[in-house]
């Protein structure tokens, strides 16, 4: 069952920016934001474009090729826009972007991104299906294209990861 009746949305209709001014408990001893604070806001914002899409909670399956670029300061401001890249059955590719905004000069330099797989779910946490996703401009046809592919390639590290576990028996965990 669809998480409603619309068949297919948009890039547009579900795109997410979230926007945080980094604090001292934010940071490390070097006065960095930390990784895993950054990784949370990633989390946030796209979950936030995943929600509007599907139009149902949902919950993070996955986080790859989470890339560091370049370290965030305190007091500087970090702005992550998400977007759908692609729908699948009950699951959506969601890419996040981080910059950080140079707001007296006016530009934004790339901090981070992110590809992330978050799943439909009813009200019992079951997965539930959700709309196509309409990729209008070239970009937004690219992203659908790549996220296809890595959608491939974390099938095969997936069963590599199984078979792994399977070779090294039942004693052995993560």
């Amino acid at each position: 069952m669809m998480s409603d009746t619309v068949l297919e949305r948009t890039v547009e209709e579900s795109q997410s920016e979230r926007s945080e001014i980094i604090f001292p408990a934010d940071a490390n001893a070097l006065g960095n934001l930390f990784g895993g604070r950054l990784m949370q806001f990633i989390d946030l914002v796209g979950a936030v474009a995943a929600s509007r899409h599907a139009r149902v909670p949902v919950v993070t399956a996955s986080m790859d090729h989470l890339d560091f670029v370049a370290p965030v300061r305190v007091g500087e401001l970090l702005i992550l826009k998400a977007s759908v890249n692609r729908a699948f059955k009950t699951s959506m590719e969601v890419g996040v972007r981080a910059m950080v905004e140079d707001v007296r000069g006016q530009r934004l330099r790339h901090v981070s991104s992110a590809y992330l797989t978050y799943v439909a779910v009813d009200a019992d946490g079951a997965g539930i299906g959700v709309p196509r996703i309409v990729a209008e401009t070239e970009h937004q046809k690219r992203r659908y294209e790549e996220a296809g592919r890595r959608r491939e390639l974390r099938g095969e590290e997936t069963t590599r990861k199984r078979e792994m576990r399977m070779s090294l028996g039942e004693g052995w965990h993560l």
